[in-house]
């Protein structure tokens, strides 16, 4: 009898022992679940709190130099409802039923001569520009936001009042606020009303994509219109 429990034991001994390891895990799992909400949140004593990453600093370019989109960045979700003409110096802005944060992407077209302000694929403000004479062109292409200045004067164009300025090309073209009137011109800039210049600086960041285009039109076929 002794001989035949031996036996049965040591046949049955890789067994156990999956079944045992598989309890182990079973029990850990249960004691996770299971641990109270002040137990889960209380760190490690030795962990250190992980730095905040530095945002990459954007990288200079030349209006000759536009970088190249992601399609799916210019998706748009909603546009905003404009009644009436749109006229030089008229501008809308309405963040109402917009998502509070999310990717800040402007689109700009010259042949339109308007600009509008896209977050996360919601237009949330959209103006009536000034741009580039024939002698100094607005550029086209895709430019990130190099710097902004909320109070600038123009270092080339006899110290011109440039507020609420945002960089988008080390060859000096920015957004910026300007007396929209019909006839007038930039020195290749994109000049937007004042009021509309102070909330588009207070919306964007370094790095934030603008999107120079003549003509070309975004997809808008599946965008609500209106808030």
């Amino acid at each position: 009898m002794a001989g035949l429990l031996k036996a049965l034991a040591k046949s049955a001994g890789p067994k156990l022992a999956i079944g045992a390891g598989l309890a182990g895990v079973g029990l850990l799992v249960t004691n996770w679940i299971d641990r109270p909400a002040a137990e889960e949140a209380a760190p490690a004593a030795t962990t250190a709190a992980a730095p905040a990453p530095v945002p990459a600093k954007p990288v200079e370019r030349s209006s000759d130099q536009g970088m190249a989109v992601d399609p799916d960045a210019l998706r748009v979700k909603r546009v905003l409802k404009i009644d009436g003409p749109f006229r030089h110096g008229d501008y809308v802005w309405d963040e109402h039923g917009a998502p509070a944060a999310g990717r800040v992407i402007i689109t700009v077209d010259l042949r339109a001569q308007t600009l509008s302000v896209f977050r996360a694929g919601y237009e949330i403000g959209a103006a009536v520009i000034l741009y580039g004479a024939t002698d100094k062109p607005s550029p086209l292409g895709a430019f990130p936001i190099m710097a902004k200045h909320a109070d600038y004067y123009s270092r080339t164009y006899d110290n011109a009042p440039m507020p609420f300025a945002q960089r988008l090309t080390n060859d000096g073209v920015f957004i910026h606020g300007s007396d929209v009137q019909w006839g007038r011109g930039t020195h290749g800039c994109i000049g937007v009303p004042k009021e509309f210049a102070q909330k588009l600086f207070g919306v964007t960041k370094l790095g934030d994509l603008v999107v120079i285009t003549n003509g070309k039109m975004l997809d808008v076929s599946k965008a609500q219109v209106g808030g």
